[in-house]
C-alpha cells in the first residue's frame, strides 16, 4: 500500500502559434501543470499535464475567459492533490477509481456547472496519475513500462509495434501550404477538423468547404505506407453534429468529391446525448468524448461505433488501460488521439499506442501528435525531454520508428526532466 506524505504543484503557460480551433471555439495558449507526489517511504515523482479546457468541456471554455477556465482546472488539480494526500492506494488504477467521484463533485462546484463533462475532472488528474504511476513503479522496483502494466491489462497492451503512424492535424486554420508540405515530408494520415463554429447549417457548409479545400490540395499525393498508395483521412467533429442526417450530408459530399475512399475512420461525429445507431453509415466510427468511462464506451459500441480513441494524456493512463482491455476483449481497434501535449507527454502516449494491436488497414499502431504545429515555443519544450535526441522521438516519413531501445527505455518517461524538477526547488 502506498501512502502519500506530501504533495506539490506548479504550472507554466505556453503560447500557441495561431488560434487553435475545434469544437466551435479557439484557444490561444495551453497551461502545462506539474504535480509532485512523495510517499512515506521517501520516493518522490513528478507528473506533468497539458490542460485543454476547450476539449474537456466546451461550455466551461465559453463561459469563462481563457485564463479563467485554465485557472479553474488548475484549482481542481490542487484540490485533487489534497484528496490524494489522504488516500492510500495499491496501484494508480485503484487510486483514480477511489478519488474520481470527489474530484467530479469538486469540479461541479468550482465551475458552477452541474452537468460538467467528466473529462474536465480527468484532464485535471493527468499529472497526478502520471506521478502515481512513476511512484508505483519506484515502490515496486519496476523499471520499464511493460513491467509497470498491471496483470489485468497486459494482454490488451501486449504488442510491440515497430512503427506508429502519426495522424497529422489539419485544424480549421491550418494553411493549405503547410498541409502540402507535410504530405511532401511523408505524412500519410491526415485528420481534418470539422464541426466548425456556427449553427448546424452554417457548420455543415463550412465543413463541406474545408473538406473540399483539403482534398483538392492533396488528392494526387501517393504513399508507400498504404496498400493502395493513397493517403488516409480521418474526420473529427468533436461531437458537434446534433443529428446523423446532417452529418450524412457531409459524407454525401465526401463521396461526390472523391474523398470518401480516403477516409479511414471518423471520430465522434454526433453529440454525446445522440442515441442514433451508426452502423448504416458505412464507415468506421470511433468514440472519443463520449467514451469517458467504460459505461460510455459500451454504450457507443452498442450503437455501432467500431473503434475507441484512447487519450491517456487527457483521460488518464489508468482509465485508458481499462478502456484498452474492454476493446481488446471485444476485438475493437484503438487509436491514440492527441490533446496538443508537450514532448514528454507524447512519449507517455507513444508507450500506449505502441502496445495496442495494429490498426486495421495500416498494419501498425496509430497516434496523433500536433504540438509541433501549434506551440510557439516548441523547440524549447523539446529541450525539457530527457531523451530528446533518441531516434524514436524523430518523425520519419509520417511514422515513429520504434526500436528495442524504445521499449527497454520506455520512451524516457522514467528519467527525470531537469526543467520540471526545477519547478519544485525551494528558495
Amino acid at each position: 500500500m502506498i501512502h502519500i506524505k506530501s504533495v506539490d504543484s506548479n504550472f507554466e503557460r505556453e503560447k500557441l502559434i495561431r488560434p487553435f480551433g475545434f469544437k466551435g471555439g479557439y484557444m490561444t495558449e495551453m497551461w502545462q501543470s506539474a504535480s509532485r507526489l512523495e510517499s512515506e517511504s521517501g520516493n518522490s515523482q513528478i507528473g506533468i499535464c497539458t490542460q485543454n479546457v476547450l476539449y474537456a468541456d466546451a461550455d466551461v471554455f465559453a463561459a469563462y475567459s481563457e485564463s479563467g477556465g485554465n485557472a479553474l482546472m488548475y484549482s481542481l488539480t490542487e484540490k485533487a492533490l489534497q484528496i490524494v494526500k489522504k488516500t492510500s492506494f495499491t496501484d494508480p488504477v485503484s487510486l483514480i477509481e477511489k478519488i474520481l467521484p470527489d474530484i467530479y463533485s469538486e469540479g461541479q462546484r468550482l465551475t458552477g456547472k452541474r452537468e460538467l463533462n467528466k473529462i474536465f475532472g480527468l484532464n485535471a488528474l493527468i499529472g497526478i496519475d502520471n506521478a502515481a504511476w512513476l511512484l508505483y513503479a519506484a515502490e515496486n522496483n519496476l523499471t520499464n513500462f511493460d513491467a509497470m502494466i498491471p496483470e489485468p491489462y497486459k494482454k490488451a497492451l501486449g504488442y510491440h509495434n515497430e512503427q506508429v503512424a502519426i495522424i497529422y492535424l489539419a485544424s480549421y486554420s491550418l494553411p493549405v501550404a503547410e498541409l502540402k508540405e507535410a504530405v511532401q515530408q511523408g505524412y500519410f494520415v491526415i485528420k481534418i477538423k470539422i464541426g466548425q463554429p456556427g449553427t448546424q447549417a452554417e457548420m455543415l457548409e463550412k465543413d463541406k468547404a474545408r473538406l473540399t479545400e483539403v482534398h483538392n490540395a492533396i488528392r494526387g499525393a501517393r504513399t508507400s505506407k498504404t496498400k493502395n498508395g493513397k493517403l488516409c483521412y480521418t474526420l473529427d467533429a468533436n461531437a458537434r453534429y446534433e443529428k446523423k442526417e446532417t452529418f450524412q450530408r457531409l459524407l454525401d459530399h465526401a463521396k461526390k468529391i472523391g474523398a470518401w475512399e480516403h477516409i479511414l475512420f471518423i471520430e465522434e461525429p454526433l453529440t454525446e446525448m445522440n442515441e442514433e445507431h451508426v452502423t448504416d453509415i458505412g464507415i468506421r466510427i470511433a468514440a472519443d468524448e463520449s467514451a469517458h468511462d467504460e459505461a460510455g464506451a459500451l454504450r457507443r459500441l452498442e450503437q455501432g461505433y467500431s473503434a475507441l480513441a484512447l487519450k491517456g494524456i487527457a483521460k488518464t493512463l489508468s482509465l485508458s488501460m481499462k478502456m484498452a482491455k474492454l476493446a481488446h476483449e471485444r476485438g475493437i481497434p484503438c487509436l491514440c488521439a492527441d490533446l496538443t501535449v508537450n514532448p514528454i507527454l507524447i512519449d507517455w502516449h507513444k508507450n500506449l499506442a505502441a502496445r495496442l494491436a495494429p490498426f486495421p488497414g495500416l498494419g501498425m499502431g496509430i497516434m496523433e501528435t500536433n504540438g509541433n504545429l501549434n506551440y510557439a515555443n516548441w523547440q524549447q519544450m523539446i529541450s525539457y525531454h530527457p531523451r530528446r535526441e533518441a531516434p524514436w522521438t524523430v518523425v520519419k516519413d509520417g511514422v515513429f520508428n520504434l526500436n528495442a531501445d524504445f521499449y527497454s527505455e520506455s520512451g524516457g518517461i522514467f528519467e527525470p526532466s531537469e526543467h520540471y524538477q526545477r519547478m519544485f526547488r525551494k528558495v
